[in-house]
């Protein structure tokens, strides 16, 4: 690229979406008007949460915050059209990068088989603050399982659940969401932000317990307003883009 214009990205139906995140609401603060997009244009798309957020809400326990959580991102999931939503049941707070949770998440992947993997930004300076531990393990256990997935000889023992032996499976391409250096965006429609906004608006009990949180509708609209300037179109998704 020669200047800072973000290049349109555009997927088809051919496509299939696996994000891998963290926590329930990670992929609602503006990825997920990509992925109402995606969803209305024929994509599937995967959610795959590495925990159920248990640790989250300082005022309720993990044993009630890790189910309330989960109901919220079913929830949320439904407003963006994804049917597919796995938690894999790590413990939220203390992710470790570890061989454990690569096998898990390159199982996912070769049970999924996407064409493109999307995760969040693990730098510790991100364009909001600092970024949390578990967000940072997220995205580089996403990238290394990729890769893992992909080779014949790591994790030659896959199976599914019901003892299938899972293939290799590379994508051809890898999202990141909330990267300093973004290089590509996705074309947002209105009823796509306003979507996302109601997805992010459901996790209800999350968002009660933060008391310096902005409204959904103001922190999506500016994510998507702002990276719509940068990619010449109304409204968009920032992403930083990688060939597997």
């Amino acid at each position: 690229m020669t200047d800072d214009r973000l290049e349109l990205l555009h997927l088809d139906d051919s496509e299939r979406v696996l994000c891998v995140v963290a926590h329930p609401d990670d992929m609602e603060y503006g990825a997920s008007a990509a992925v109402a997009e995606w969803t209305d244009s024929g994509i599937p798309v995967t959610y795959l949460l590495l925990t159920s957020g248990e640790a989250g809400i300082d005022t309720m326990t993990p044993a009630e915050t890790g189910p309330a959580r989960a109901d919220e991102q079913h929830s949320a999931c439904s407003q963006v059209g994804v049917e597919d939503l796995r938690i894999l049941g790590f413990s939220d707070g203390v992710l470790e990068h570890s061989l454990e949770l690569r096998r898990a998440v390159a199982t996912v992947i070769r049970d999924v088989r996407p064409t493109t993997v999307l995760t969040l930004g693990w730098d510790v300076e991100m364009p909001w603050g600092l970024n949390q531990a578990d967000h940072r393990v997220a995205g580089m256990v996403a990238l290394d399982a990729a890769r893992d997935a992909g080779n014949r000889w790591v994790f030659p023992d896959i199976t599914s659940d019901d003892g299938r032996v899972l293939d290799r499976w590379q994508a051809s391409q890898f999202l990141v969401f909330g990267s300093p250096a973004p290089t590509h965006a996705v074309a947002v429609s209105g009823e796509s932000v306003d979507r996302s906004i109601a997805s992010l608006e459901q996790h209800k009990v999350y968002l009660a317990a933060l008391d310096d949180h902005a409204a959904p509708r103001y922190l999506i609209s500016g994510v998507t307003s702002d990276a719509g300037a940068q990619a010449g179109v109304d409204r968009a998704v920032p992403f930083r883009r990688y060939e597997l």
